[in-house]
């Protein structure tokens, strides 16, 4: 499977803008700039973008194993907060809230670490990833 996405940036980098359309157009022509990377400009940033990916992943990625364990997740929700300090992405924290019926809450913080070290989108990152996990 490939997946692709464009960007476009027409300008300098505090005085420009561009935009993002992805393959499946849920992107499309999404605007970003220098205010929404670094201030509360309206639009997206690619730390938010990889925010939303790691959340998607990793909880499907726990949905897969909790399945395969024998369980029947009703709700997992994800969200994940990236960090970039001093112009270097270093963390992206991983809070999850899970309505589980029948696990242990040792089970599920067993399932729910390992879902965190092998979605693909941990794979993929180079740095500190850190999990919050709560069974409701």
């Amino acid at each position: 499977m490939k997946r692709r996405a464009e960007a476009v940036w027409n300008g300098t980098i505090k005085e420009g803008k561009g935009h993002l359309t992805t393959q499946s157009t849920t992107l499309d022509k999404t605007q970003y700039s220098f205010n929404s990377r670094f201030a509360e400009g309206v639009g997206t940033n690619p730390e938010e973008l990889l925010a939303a990916a790691h959340a998607g992943c990793f909880t499907m990625k726990l949905s897969l194993d909790l399945t395969e364990a024998g369980y029947n997740p009703e709700e997992l929700k994800t969200s994940s907060s990236i960090s970039l300090d001093n112009g270097k992405i270093t963390l992206s924290a991983l809070k999850l809230t899970a309505k589980v019926p029948g696990i242990s809450n040792e089970e599920f913080q067993k399932i729910a670490k390992n879902a965190e070290q092998t979605c693909p989108v941990s794979g993929a990152f180079n740095f500190e990833i850190t999990l919050e996990a709560e069974l409701i």
